[in-house]
């Protein structure tokens, strides 16, 4: 399975990609297990989150990360700090 990609893009990669218009998702601290249908690419306003995909390690989501999470990933999410972000779901 693919891995969990991270980047710290610059504010200009960020107008890019029209992060503005991606759908706005919030979570305060807690545990839960989740599966991404389609490929997932996230950006972190704020907090802290470990997500532990179920056939490799866990992996540290910090505040100023873009995220892709690949489509049929499996995963264990402990959000530590309340997390806030944008996302777009891919195909």
């Amino acid at each position: 399975m693919s891995e969990i990609m991270i980047s710290r893009p610059s504010k200009d990669e960020l107008d890019k990609l029209g992060i503005d218009k991606w759908s706005s998702w919030e979570c305060d601290p807690s545990d839960f297990d989740w599966q991404y249908p389609a490929e997932e690419t996230a950006y972190v306003f704020k907090g802290k989150v470990v997500v532990t995909p179920a056939d490799s390690a866990k992996v540290e989501i910090n505040a100023g990360d873009l995220v892709v999470f690949p489509k049929g990933l499996k995963c264990h999410w402990r959000v530590i700090e309340r997390i806030e972000k944008v996302y777009k779901m891919g195909k």
